[in-house]
Formats: C-alpha cells, sequence, structure tokens
C-alpha cells in the first residue's frame, strides 16, 4: 500500500495543524547515558522527551491507540520514541509496530533512536514500511562526544568515555548509511549544547549530509535537574538560529520541532488532552494482553502481609482480586507452587497455575523465571512493602516506585541514571 508521507506533521510543516502524531510508550529501558537525560517516564508536567506517564506492553499499545483514534480520527502517524530507546527494547519496538501496520495498513510508522542498536532492524523496519527513523548524533568526534555520554551499554557490555563515544558514533553511521540504502527517509536530531557541541553542530551537518540524511534538526539543549549538565543554560534563540542558517546550506532544516513526550499525542503543540491520558491510564491497567481475561494478582509472601519471599523459594501463592467497589484489593484463593527442580519446565508450570493472574509480586526472582512468566502474559514485579497497597496499586495504574527495590529501579530503565549494568 503507498503511503502518503504529506500526512506527516512532523515532517511537512503544512500537515502540522491538520493531522496528529501518537508515540506509544513501550520501550523503557535505554543502552545508553546521555549527561543531559533524566529518564523520570512518570513526570506529568514536564514536555520533552524521554518522560512519559505511563508505560505499555505492545498489545496494550494497540489498544490503546484503538481508542486514541475514536478520539482523534486526523492520527496520521504512530511513533516509537521512548521513553528509553526503541532498540534496547527491541523485541516489544518490533511487536508494536507489526501490530499497528497489521491492524492500520495505511498508518504512517516512525521511530526515533539513539542508533547503537538498530542496525539489525532496518531491514525489517523497511519491510513494514516504517517511512521515517530519526537518529540522534550529537557529535562525530569522539573528544567530544565522551563529554556528553556518561555510558554506552552495547552488546551486554559497558563502555565509557572515548570508546563509549567512538562506538556510539560508529554505530551511528552504518546506521543511516543501512537506512538510506533501504529507502528509509532519516532525520538527524543534534542537540545544541552551549559550550560542549555549539561549535561543532555544522560538522555533524556535514558529515552526515554526505552520507545521505533528508534533514537535520537542530535542537536546543533542554536543561534538566540531576544531570551532569544540570548547570548548563539553554542556548539563546540567537545560537540557535545561527546554527540552523549555517547547517541550512549543508541540509534541510526542521523549525517546528515541539520536542515531544514518549506519550506523546494530538496535534503538535498540543498538551495531551486528559480524555487522552485517562485512556492512557486505563490501558496500562489492563493485561499485558488485553483480550486475555487476567482479573488475578499473584503475591510471594512468607506470612501473608509483607511481599517478603523469593519467586523461586514461595511453596504457594496468595491470589488477589480488584473489590468489587474497586476500593481496595480481596484475597480469594491461595494456590501451591509447582515443587522445586525441572528448571524451565517447573517456570512453564506455574505460568499455567498463574494463568489468570495479570502479575506475580515478590521479594526477588531470577532471569529465566522472569523471561518464562513474561512470554506467558504475566508480569514478575519485584517489590518491597504491603501486600494490599502493592496490589491495589498494580491494578489501578499507581506509581509504585516507592516500593520498587532498589536493583530494579536501577535497571536501565526509564528513571534510571545508574551505572549501567542491569539491563541483561
Amino acid at each position: 500500500m503507498t503511503l502518503n508521507i504529506q500526512n506527516h506533521p512532523c515532517f511537512n510543516d503544512s500537515a502540522r495543524h491538520t493531522f496528529g502524531r501518537i508515540h506509544l510508550p513501550v520501550a523503557p529501558k535505554c543502552n545508553i547515558q546521555c549527561n543531559y537525560c533524566n529518564r523520570k517516564f512518570d513526570c506529568m508536567n514536564e514536555n520533552r522527551p524521554g518522560v512519559s506517564s505511563k508505560l505499555l506492553s505492545p498489545k496494550q499499545a494497540l489498544w490503546y491507540l484503538e481508542g486514541a483514534m475514536k478520539l482523534s480520527p486526523n492520527i496520521s502517524v504512530v511513533g516509537i520514541a521512548g521513553p528509553g530507546d526503541p532498540f534496547a527494547n527491541p523485541d516489544e519496538t518490533m511487536e508494536t509496530l507489526r501490530l499497528v501496520r497489521e491492524k492500520y495498513p495505511e498508518m504512517l510508522l516512525c521511530v526515533a533512536t539513539n542508533g547503537l542498536d538498530v542496525l539489525p532492524y532496518i531491514e525489517e523496519l523497511a519491510e513494514l514500511q516504517v517511512s521515517h527513523v530519526t537518529l540522534t548524533i550529537n557529535a562525530i568526534d569522539p573528544e567530544i562526544g565522551q563529554e556528553i555520554y556518561a555510558w554506552v551499554r552495547y552488546q551486554k557490555r559497558m563502555y565509557r568515555d572515548r570508546q563509549a563515544a567512538e562506538l556510539l558514533l560508529e554505530n551511528q553511521l552504518a546506521a543511516l548509511q543501512k537506512l538510506k540504502r533501504f529507502g528509509v527517509t532519516a532525520k538527524v536530531n543534534s542537540i545544541i549544547i552551549p559550550g560542549v557541541n555549539d561549535e561543532h553542530v555544522v560538522e555533524v551537518a556535514r558529515q552526515v549530509a554526505s552520507m545521505g540524511a533528508d534533514i537535520l534538526n537542530c535542537l536546543p539543549y533542554y536543561n534538566t535537574t540531576e544531570t551532569v549538565f544540570e548547570n548548563i543554560p539553554e542556548p539563546d534563540a540567537e545560537m540557535v538560529r545561527e546554527i540552523q542558517a549555517e547547517a541550512g546550506k549543508l541540509l534541510p532544516q526542521m523549525k517546528h520541532c515541539a520536542r515531544c513526550r514518549a506519550d506523546a499525542v494530538g496535534i503538535i503543540g498540543e498538551f495531551n488532552s486528559d480524555e487522552m491520558m485517562q485512556k492512557l491510564a486505563e490501558a496500562s491497567r489492563m493485561p499485558k494482553n488485553p483480550d486475555e481475561h487476567r482479573p488475578y494478582i499473584a503475591v510471594a509472601s512468607l506470612e501473608g502481609v509483607l511481599i517478603n519471599q523469593h519467586l523461586g523459594e514461595a511453596d504457594r501463592f496468595l491470589i488477589y482480586a480488584l473489590a468489587e467497589d474497586k476500593k481496595g484489593c480481596a484475597l480469594i484463593d491461595s494456590r501451591p507452587a509447582p515443587p522445586p527442580g525441572g528448571g524451565k519446565s517447573r517456570w512453564e508450570a506455574l505460568a499455567a497455575t498463574l494463568a489468570d493472574c495479570r502479575a506475580v509480586l515478590v521479594n526477588s526472582a531470577g532471569d529465566s523465571p522472569q523471561s518464562v512468566l513474561k512470554a506467558s502474559g504475566i508480569d514478575v514485579l519485584s517489590l518491597e512493602g504491603v501486600i494490599e497497597e502493592a496490589v491495589y496499586g498494580v491494578f489501578t495504574g499507581q506509581n509504585l516506585k516507592h516500593l520498587m527495590k532498589s536493583s530494579q529501579i536501577h535497571a536501565c530503565k526509564s528513571g534510571c541514571s545508574g551505572a549501567g549494568n542491569g539491563c541483561d
């Protein structure tokens, strides 16, 4: 099917007052730490990349999109832009794109990435008719790049300093070349950071123009608290204009970028409507697959009051339902756990035991059971605290960061500025 790319509001200035876009927040993890970025995904008062009020699974995202299209039929493009990096979450990203393409064959698709891990997926992106891919390239000189990035995590290995900047740049430029070979429109974002790369952005423009980039977006750096760069002032309008003018001699410039949130929806420049955010929150409270009936939540607990038992040590799981008045939760069952041993088959048996549960709340869990349960549509949440507070919070989509174990908070997900060691 031929797509009408003229209806893309981000890439066609004349379309942005007529057509809307929707960002589906399905990608929480990130694979690099930029010194200007704080990936808090629960801050509703900020309008910048990297923030989202909720996170969705691919099938929750499709359900949300269906509802959003009823509220805003003028949505012409679906994008994935975080709140982490789409290709630090490749399974979720690619499944979402496949689902949307199947359901909405006429829909424009786009993704925005730092470019570190996108290379293996470019061929399928082209097959799915993802028409636009944005790469954020802030430096083509590793000496400058190492000032911008605290770390890069690639193929489960950590890189820092110049080595990190070199690896990231190598992958970014290779991705740009491959995108153009497959006929994908490639936009490059370059963030203007005063005193760091403001005198270098034009060199970025020259390099990416020579490699076939279609358009350049010279973005003013957004000052964000609790970051390495929090004391660097934002560039003034004159600096931005001068850089855009010089870079514009090399590449067409995008000048109407609104630095959208990872859950942005509607007309560019307008705030997300309350009605749309209610629909997003509703989607996040549903089972990972909204078509499944999963009315319960399982809990591993020693005494039935606190979440204080490792998944593999639980000999039974407490089963909770949302109360009829939806103002609390109720214990409705206790189910025996499969006996220890058996490897993967043990966790498959547990998945069958908890088949009507959307999540299991534990004090901790290993990678293998988490993988098996997730594949069966059951979230494994490592929490600590009172059972009823946590269960009710999951049912109602509340922020549970205060109950999360520190190892889960600092796992290179959306709210993480840590050392990058926990994304296995």
